[in-house]
């Protein structure tokens, strides 16, 4: 056998191991047509991890709401009242983090392995040193921040204690969405959406560890010692950082492990440096200079929905403790309704970062319309369940009939705008992967404070948790209509 027949037996293997998306997004790089069946067949592939990783991430706020909420409402309404803020912080962290990995998107797609790890290693750097002052930030703000939102003073000690701690946790979270990030710039949703879920489940396992108190649980005449050590409130946010910590150790050791290409070690070989992305000053002011330019829209983005969300808790506040909770529970629900969308967003910039890295430009325009419609369609159907089912999501968050009922309420007026809703988020994602975060933006901008905060400031003394509700459906159907 010639040495040319063992290359081309050896690239079959390694082909024969990897995945059909791997494959698919090989052949769009390489400048192959992809047959209308390869490409819905391709998008599905990197949708379903991507959107199980997103589902299983909410679980996790929904893990923590649920089981917070067995201890009642007053708890429930710390978590409530600073679940913006907490958001925002996140939101931030993410930004940055997508800074960097639609440049290695782009890269991967033009062949230029070298320089997107070269973006992997400057990301780790940059984005530490961001979440190092967001740290700062949201420790001088932790004990003011309950008060500012006009929390009760029953619920103000807990808030406060929740924030600091996800606060304290905010490197992991960023180590989390980078390389999170990084493993879908290559394709790998799969991992991704595995490591997600094992997130889930330690979740729920360090959550009844630190959440209750220690206990036996009885099956089959046999009966277990749970430890427990009943932190409550504190106990939620504990546990959650602890899962978080785990995965985002093996996530950034799959980054960087020998068979990724965007690995940082290759089983101790020394690589010789590709001229043109030889380390230095030069190179990494360039990475640093396009992540900003994507992410600076991006936070200002984050800034100006989270701000808003947090101008809406100021809103329902004053509604009352029930009025917190059922908008805390609801949004918290509608969360697993909406995730499957941001899941094929993230497929959508994969597929477009991508495309254009490699100059398939028709290929683009198609991956950008098909992840849209999928992910319009799938929101509809969502949205359905979420109608059907919002007494049964309900029950499970909360035995508190007074916010079930409520909560019931608004879940359902929100289940109508769901599919403007997942056409805004998937034409967000493929615009992001174009690099093109700007536009986006500004909408998002326009939609949140010149329609939502409007509305709600409007309705919400005469309707209620309702009108703030009704206010929100309004908002997104117009936001989804433009972005269309």
């Amino acid at each position: 056998m010639t040495n040319t027949d063992k290359d081309i037996q050896k690239e079959n293997i390694h082909k024969q191991k990897r995945s059909s998306a791997q494959v698919l997004l090989r052949e769009l790089r390489e400048g192959q047509e992809l047959s209308h069946y390869q490409q819905v067949n391709l998008v599905m592939r990197l949708s379903l991890p991507a959107i199980l990783a997103q589902i299983s991430s909410i679980m996790m706020q929904y893990i923590d709401a649920s089981m917070v909420g067995q201890l009642g409402s007053t708890e429930s309404a710390a978590i409530g009242l600073v679940s913006s803020t907490t958001w925002l912080f996140g939101g931030l962290c993410s930004c940055a983090a997508a800074g960097f990995y639609v440049q290695a998107a782009q890269l991967i797609g033009a062949g230029k392995e070298r320089e997107a790890q070269g973006v992997v290693k400057q990301s780790i750097q940059y984005t530490l040193v961001f979440c190092a002052l967001m740290m700062a930030l949201g420790l001088s703000i932790c004990s003011f921040l309950p008060g500012w939102l006009g929390g009760d003073e029953s619920v103000r000690g807990n808030a406060s204690l929740y924030f600091g701690i996800y606060i304290l946790s905010l490197p992991t979270i960023q180590m989390n969405f980078l390389a999170g990030g990084m493993l879908r710039s290559r394709g790998d949703m799969k991992l991704c959406g595995i490591l997600n879920v094992l997130m889930c489940v330690l979740d729920v396992i360090f959550n009844m560890i630190f959440i209750f108190p220690g206990h036996s649980v009885s099956f089959a005449g046999m009966t277990c010692r749970i430890p427990g050590f009943g932190m409550g409130v504190a106990g939620a946010a504990l546990g959650t950082a602890v899962a978080q910590a785990i995965t985002a150790v093996l996530m950034l050791t799959a980054v960087c492990r020998e068979y990724s290409m965007l690995g940082l070690w290759r089983s101790g070989k020394k690589q010789t440096p590709v001229e043109g992305n030889r380390p230095g000053k030069t190179s990494d002011r360039s990475a640093l200079k396009t992540a900003v330019r994507i992410a600076v829209p991006l936070a200002a983005e984050r800034i100006a929905m989270n701000s808003a969300m947090i101008a809406a808790i100021r809103i329902v506040a004053p509604l009352g403790n029930i009025a917190l909770v059922a908008n805390s529970f609801g949004v918290t629900a509608e969360s697993l309704c909406y995730m499957p969308g941001y899941g094929i967003g993230e497929a959508a910039t994969t597929l477009v970062g991508q495309s254009i890295g490699a100059g398939r430009y028709d290929e683009t325009r198609r991956m950008a319309r098909l992840t849209v419609f999928l992910g319009m369609a799938i929101m509809t159907a969502s949205g359905i369940l979420m109608f059907f089912a919002a007494p049964l999501m309900f029950s499970i968050l909360t035995p508190d009939p007074a916010v079930q009922e409520l909560g019931v309420k608004v879940l359902r007026i929100e289940a109508f705008a769901e599919p403007l809703y997942g056409a805004s988020i998937v034409v967000s994602g493929a615009l992001r992967g174009a690099g093109d975060t700007l536009v986006p933006s500004i909408m998002n901008l326009i939609s949140m404070w010149g329609v939502r905060i409007p509305l709600s400031i409007f309705l919400a003394p005469r309707f209620g948790l309702e009108g703030v509700w009704t206010a929100m459906c309004l908002e997104l159907c117009f936001r989804g209509s433009i972005f269309l």
